[in-house]
C-alpha cells in the first residue's frame, strides 16, 4: 500500500497540465491561475505535498476535491458502493457459472463438450469490454429491449429495480471473467480426479456423486478461490470502461472523472481506495484457502 501510495501520487503528478487553469478555464488570467495553485498547495514541494496528502488520509481525510470544493470522502464511499453493487451482480452470476462450466468440462475431458467451454470461454475473454458491451447493448437493449442500455436507476427505485438495472452492465464483465474462472476450475478438477484420494474413494466402492461432491471438489476449488479474490477487486476496480459506457457512477468512472478534471485527491484517494479492496480480497482468499485446506493450516500451527 506504500508503494501504490507512492506510485499514484508521482502518477497524478505527470498528468500533462495545469491544476489551476484546468479548474478555471483556458481564458482565466495567469494571476488568478497562480493564485488558486498557490491556494490549492500544489505549487509545494512534491515530497512536502506527498507527505502531507498521506499524513491525512491516514487519519482520515481524504482532502477536498479541487472540481466539487467538497471532501472527497463521501464521493469515494458512494461511488465506491455503487461499484460494489455493479460488482456484487456480475460475481453472483460468473462464480457460480464459471465454477460450474469448469466442473463440466474436466468431467468431460477432450470431449467436444469440454472444447466448446474451454474455446469458448477464452475466446470471449480477449475481446475488450467496450466491444462486448456495444454488442450486448444493441441485442438486448436496442433490438429486444429487453433491458435497459443505461445503468442509472430512477431515483427511489427498491432493490429489484436495481438489480434490473444492472443486468446488463454486469454482462461485460461476466463474459471477461468466465473463461479465466472456469480455466481454473477445470484444471483443479483434472489435477483432483487423478489424486490418489480420488482413487482410493473409488476403489473403496463410493458412488460416483459421492466422490465428486466430498473428495473432488473441495480439493478442486482451492486454487481458484485465490482467482476469484483477486477478479473480486478487479470487478470493484477495473470498471472505468464499463461504467462510462452504460453512464454509472462508481468508482471507475469518478477516478476517470477526476483524472480527466486534474483533480489530484480524487483521484489519489479514489486509487488508493481500489488498492485496499485488493489486500482485504487477497486476505479474505488467504483466510478461506487455510480454511479449506487442512494441510496449511496444520502447517502454520507446526
Amino acid at each position: 500500500m506504500f508503494l501504490l501510495s507512492i506510485m499514484v501520487f508521482l502518477g497524478s503528478q505527470v498528468l500533462p497540465g495545469n491544476v489551476g487553469r484546468a479548474i478555471l478555464g483556458p481564458f482565466a488570467d495567469q494571476r488568478a491561475v497562480e493564485a488558486l495553485n498557490r491556494s490549492l498547495g500544489v505549487d509545494r514541494p512534491l515530497l512536502v505535498q506527498y507527505g502531507s496528502w498521506i499524513w491525512n488520509f491516514l487519519h482520515g481525510d481524504m482532502g477536498t476535491s479541487y472540481i466539487f470544493r467538497a471532501p472527497v470522502a463521501p464521493f469515494v464511499i458512494d461511488a465506491l458502493g455503487n461499484s460494489m453493487k455493479l460488482a456484487l451482480v456480475a460475481f453472483v452470476l460468473v462464480v457460480p457459472i464459471g465454477i460450474f462450466g469448469g466442473v463440466v468440462a474436466a468431467l468431460n475431458l477432450n470431449r467436444p463438450l469440454d472444447r466448446i467451454i474451454s474455446l469458448g470461454g477464452l475466446s470471449v475473454t480477449v475481446l475488450p469490454e467496450f466491444v462486448t458491451g456495444i454488442i450486448l447493448i444493441l441485442i438486448f437493449g436496442v433490438w429486444l429491449r429487453w433491458l435497459p442500455i443505461a445503468a442509472a436507476w430512477p431515483k427511489g427505485a427498491g432493490f429489484f429495480t436495481q438489480i434490473y438495472y444492472l443486468i446488463l452492465p454486469s454482462l461485460p464483465l461476466f463474459l471477461v471473467l468466465f473463461g479465466y474462472i472456469a480455466r481454473m476450475a477445470r484444471s483443479g478438477m483434472i489435477e483432483a480426479l487423478d489424486s490418489d484420494y480420488t482413487r482410493t474413494a473409488v476403489m473403496k466402492g463410493l458412488p460416483w456423486r459421492t466422490v465428486i461432491w466430498r473428495h473432488v471438489l473441495r480439493n478442486a476449488l482451492l486454487p481458484t478461490i485465490t482467482v476469484i479474490a483477486t477478479q473480486t477487486g478487479y470487478l470493484i476496480g477495473g470498471l472505468v470502461v464499463t461504467e462510462t459506457l452504460f453512464r454509472y457512477q462508481g468508482i471507475g468512472a469518478l477516478i476517470f472523472t477526476a483524472a480527466r478534471g486534474k483533480d489530484f485527491p480524487m483521484l489519489e484517494a479514489g486509487v488508493l481506495t481500489i488498492g485496499i479492496v485488493y489486500a482485504v480480497a487477497t486476505l479474505v482468499a488467504d483466510f478461506l484457502y487455510s480454511v479449506l485446506n487442512p494441510r496449511i493450516r496444520l502447517g502454520a500451527e507446526q
